[in-house]
């Protein structure tokens, strides 16, 4: 039951935030804006609804060392995406064709901050952690991950392979992120770098949504596994060998803290999300 009322919590947020902002389509400023309000708006009621459901603190998502936490994400996300992108160029697959668009930047800037921090909320902070406490950190992460990378089907020029890379770069190395930060803000801002560089800076597909104009304007030709195709980026090898990566290396830092969580067993105690517990609350401030 907390977990269907923390969904529902979040996705009306997430449901008014989008409206709003179709609603203001090729206003960038208001997108930005609107967008923008949406991610701040978000954290609150995940929070209160948490405290309202499970009746303790969400240290999650606590305000306390979130700015670096999601610096420390957006490195990541910008890094990695950087590396793909480089990769790509290589093979003389992505070329840019002069500058694009700064106010299609700005109004990127809040729709991707506000994308990142609904879908945390929604995929890591409900699923992945309630369902954990439930079959395990592993098993959890796969199950997450595959419904992760199934969202994104709806998308206009959605493609199984592209929902299959979703789940295995995003879904998974989303939740292990998590799993080893155990709070929210660093998948948070990993996922908002990695789509706001992909669109708004060089100005390609995201998730199969359709062009971006971003500050560069940037074209993609070439074999779809590596560039992607129609779904953008994020359907090339590239980007899954990239998720992969990453993936185990967060993996196995939640290891070393001892934040990886075995299957509940049948009758025992119920223990809560690893969010509560001391070792994992500790490990908010590395």
């Amino acid at each position: 039951m907390r977990l269907v009322k923390q969904l529902v919590a979040v996705i009306a947020v997430a449901f008014v935030g989008g409206q709003a902002v179709a609603a203001v389509k090729g206003n960038e400023l208001l997108t930005f804006v609107l967008g923008m309000a949406t991610a701040a708006l978000a954290p609150v009621v995940y929070a209160w609804v948490v405290r309202r459901t499970e009746r303790r603190a969400p240290a999650e998502i606590a305000r306390k060392g979130a700015g670096a936490a999601v610096a420390r994400g957006m490195l990541i996300g910008f890094a990695m995406f950087a590396s793909v992108i480089v990769n790509i160029a290589f093979l003389g697959d992505y070329r840019v064709d002069g500058f694009g668009s700064v106010p299609g930047a700005v109004g990127l800037f809040g729709f991707m901050a506000a994308a990142a921090v609904t879908e945390e909320l929604m995929f890591r902070g409900v699923l992945f952690r309630i369902v954990e406490g439930r079959i395990g950190t592993w098993a959890a992460l796969a199950l997450t991950g595959l419904l992760f990378g199934l969202s994104h089907l709806t998308n206009a020029h959605a493609t199984l392979w592209g929902a299959i890379a979703i789940a295995v770069e995003a879904g998974g190395m989303l939740a292990a992120a998590y799993a080893a930060t155990r709070n929210l803000w660093v998948p948070i801002g990993l996922h908002f770098a990695w789509n706001f560089a992909e669109s708004g800076i060089f100005g390609t597909e995201v998730s199969g949504n359709g062009s971006n104009k971003g500050l560069l304007d940037g074209a993609m030709s070439g074999p779809s596994l590596i560039t992607g195709g129609e779904f953008g980026p994020e359907a090339s090898l590239y980007s899954v060998g990239a998720g992969l990566a990453l993936t185990v290396a967060f993996m196995w830092l939640a290891r070393r803290r001892g934040h990886v969580l075995p299957a509940r067993r049948r009758g025992a105690e119920v223990a809560g999300s690893a969010a509560a517990r001391p070792a994992a609350t500790a490990t908010l401030s590395r």
